[in-house]
């Protein structure tokens, strides 16, 4: 790139950001920084019936977790500013005013009555509506005189032209103007319509690359004639294929969650999000998946974005979550897990420092590799808290209640009291098992499964031995115990009957 890349990201502030302008932001991010370019982050905001001023610190906040960082803009500052459209209005006012004095624009008085019936007559003739021109030619006096009975709105004059748009993604593309009309570009409130905000503020914040969703292919001719009437440089447009969910049509709502707050308060990493974004319409060019922001970045281009869209399914976020969970540092798997624990009793003393804080570590990096989210923390773990088990689990109890539990856990209490002179590691808990195997004289997995089912209340969990080694001696003795007589209660009821 010859020139400096200038891109932005440009969101309503209507809540948190979602799957599809994330990735919008995302490949923006990508684009700028594989070229050494500047982001831009602006707050369209001229839509006041859906604008929310606290949604403009959530889309910060959104951002800054999600790890993409701008360089001027909302937030930041820079030299272009200010970066809110709402504070922009005198900007738009100043160009709207040169385009009617140029005759590119002029005032329009019609009523939302007129242009209803004008809308009808062309879909009555089949075809497709648009303004009729009605308030083309009007001179100074009509436009005076018009003024003192209402407000006006300011039309965009079309000319009859064909616009050409070389996109960086789709390639060329043709627009025929006439079917376009006359649209508006300054509303009777003084605020201006989007297409001729974005044109005036990307021009204003020398923005060189606009690249966005395919749904804005529409706006791209208006914007071009724009650009065009006011004598700025047209930018170069890349539009990204939209996202599908994995029923192929549009995704929305009903495919389940897509805001980013979503996902973040169940416990997706920042990463595997990114991660699975970048790849959501572009490729590296080879089988690779797990890639870093940075990896992504150093290899990022249009040329290697589809043409066609992408479906996001959530089950592949998983994976990629899964992913960066189990490749996670301990202690920074605890502390992101922390806020999602407070249900299980845990003070900030315990969690934060000392002996208390390492065996906490140690429980949640024993579930690691089984979580697809940092919220199933809580329940994969539960057990691990309080002397005994308060409730068996259906499978949990059937072990328990089978033929093999008396004997098995009647063995492990036998082993494990003998052994007191001895330590409780891996190693010794390890060979105690054997001997515990032994001694009933069965299948491995006929002992093991009615201990696992003891000590958890659960069938499935971590390795019995890094279950046992962190519950302890004497609290893993007092669970056995306690299903002990569960088993007996169970084998006399059973008897008597």
């Amino acid at each position: 790139m010859t020139e400096e890349v200038r891109v932005r990201f440009a969101p309503a502030p209507t809540g948190h950001l979602h799957i599809g302008n994330i990735r919008t932001c995302l490949f923006n991010w990508l684009f700028a920084r594989r070229y050494n370019g500047k982001v831009i982050l602006r707050i369209e905001d001229t839509d006041v019936a859906r604008s929310l001023d606290e949604a403009c610190d959530t889309i910060v906040d959104d951002l800054r977790w999600i790890g993409l960082d701008w360089d001027e803009g909302y937030a930041v500052g820079g030299r272009y500013g200010p970066y809110r459209q709402s504070e922009r209005l005198d900007l738009y006012r100043k160009y709207a005013e040169e385009l009617i004095s140029r005759g590119n624009a002029y005032f329009c008085f019609c009523t939302p009555e007129e242009l209803e019936e004008e809308r009808k007559a062309f879909l009555a003739k089949g075809r497709m509506p648009r303004y009729s021109g009605k308030c083309r030619n009007l001179t100074g006096d009509d436009v005076a005189r018009l003024s003192l009975e209402r407000t006006p709105v300011v039309r965009f004059r079309v000319p009859q032209d064909t616009v050409v748009l070389d996109d960086m993604i789709k390639g060329e593309i043709s627009f025929d103007s006439s079917g376009i009309g006359d649209f508006v570009i300054m509303r009777s409130d003084g605020f201006p319509m989007y297409n001729f905000a974005v044109v005036v503020d990307d021009a204003e914040m020398k923005v060189t690359h606009i690249i966005r969703g395919d749904e804005h292919i529409s706006n791209t001719p208006r914007q071009i004639m724009l650009y065009e009437a006011l004598g700025f440089p047209v930018p170069k447009f890349g539009h990204v294929a939209m996202i599908l969910g994995t029923d192929k049509t549009k995704l929305s709502k009903r495919h389940g969650a897509t805001s980013l707050s979503y996902y973040r308060e169940a416990g997706y990493l920042p990463e595997a999000i990114v991660n699975c974004l970048a790849l959501l319409g572009w490729t590296p060019g080879d089988t690779r998946e797990i890639m870093s922001l940075q990896q992504v970045a150093a290899e990022f281009g249009l040329d290697r974005v589809s043409k066609s869209p992408s479906v996001f399914d959530p089950k592949k976020l998983d994976w990629f979550n899964s992913q960066y969970i189990r490749a996670c540092n301990p202690d920074r798997l605890l502390d992101m897990a922390l806020p999602y624990l407070g249900g299980l009793g845990i003070s900030e003393d315990v969690s934060a420092h000392g002996e208390g804080r390492e065996r906490l570590k140690k429980i949640v990096v024993s579930v690691q590799d089984s979580i697809t989210n940092l919220s199933e923390i809580p329940k994969e773990i539960r057990f691990f808290f309080g002397d005994i088990v308060e409730a068996y689990d259906e499978s949990a109890k059937k072990w328990i209640e089978g033929p093999t539990a008396q004997p098995a856990l009647d063995g492990f209490i036998e082993v494990f009291s003998n052994s007191c002179d001895t330590g409780f590691g891996v190693e010794e808990i390890q060979a105690g098992l054997k001997t515990v195997i032994g001694s009933v004289g069965v299948g491995a997995r006929k002992v093991l499964m009615p201990i696992r089912a003891a000590l958890t209340g659960r069938t499935k969990g971590p390795e019995l031995h890094v279950i046992m080694e962190i519950l302890g001696r004497e609290r893993s003795i007092k669970r056995a115990f306690a299903a002990l007589q569960e088993a007996r209660g169970n084998h006399d009821g059973a008897t008597s009957l």
